[in-house]
C-alpha cells in the first residue's frame, strides 16, 4: 500500500499555502477575533501547528499498538494549544514548518505493511494510516479555508 501522490504532494506542500493567504498581514491583525466567540486567523494557525504534534503522537500510537482508539481531538483540552496562543505568529509557523519536515520524513519512511496499520476514531470507526494521513490532510483544508475566508475582512483595515 504505497501513498498516493495525492496525500504526498500535499503533506509536503499544503501547509505552504498558509504563508501565501496571511502574507503581509501584522501580528495584531493576524489576532482579531473578526467573529465574536470564533477563532481568529491566529489561532487557527495555532490549532493546526498543535494539531500536528498531536497527530504524529497518534501515529506512534498506531505504529506501536494494535487499533489504538481516539477520542475526537479538541483544542481546548489540550495545554499546547494554550501555551502556543502566547507565542508570537512567527513562532507557531515556524513549529508547523519544522514539525510538518518531521511529520514527512516520517511518514515517507514507512514501510507498506506499517501503512496499512490502523486506528480506531470513535466518529470515524477504523482506519488504515493512510485513511488517517487522508483525514488529517482535510482537516488542515478545512482550517485553510476558513482562514482564506477571514483574511479579506482583515485586509480592509490595512
Amino acid at each position: 500500500m504505497a501513498l498516493s501522490t495525492s496525500i504526498t504532494t500535499r503533506l509536503e506542500y499544503q501547509h505552504k499555502s498558509l504563508l501565501d493567504i496571511v502574507e503581509g498581514l501584522s501580528d495584531q491583525q493576524i489576532r482579531w477575533q473578526i467573529i465574536p466567540g470564533k477563532w481568529s486567523v491566529f489561532e487557527n494557525i495555532v490549532h493546526l501547528a498543535t494539531y500536528q504534534h498531536a497527530f504524529l503522537k497518534r501515529l506512534d500510537q498506531i505504529l506501536n499498538e494494535e487499533n489504538p482508539q481516539f477520542a475526537r481531538y479538541t483544542a481546548e483540552s489540550d495545554p499546547l494549544f494554550y501555551d502556543n496562543c502566547s507565542k508570537v505568529t512567527r513562532e507557531i509557523m515556524q513549529d508547523l514548518i519544522s514539525t510538518r519536515r518531521e511529520m514527512v520524513a516520517k511518514i515517507f519512511s514507512l514501510k507498506d505493511d506499517e501503512l496499512r496499520r490502523t486506528g480506531i476514531h470513535l466518529a470515524f470507526g477504523k482506519m488504515t494510516l493512510v485513511m488517517w494521513l487522508n483525514f488529517f490532510l482535510l482537516h488542515e483544508a478545512h482550517h485553510l479555508f476558513t482562514i482564506f475566508k477571514l483574511v479579506p475582512e482583515l485586509r480592509k483595515w490595512d
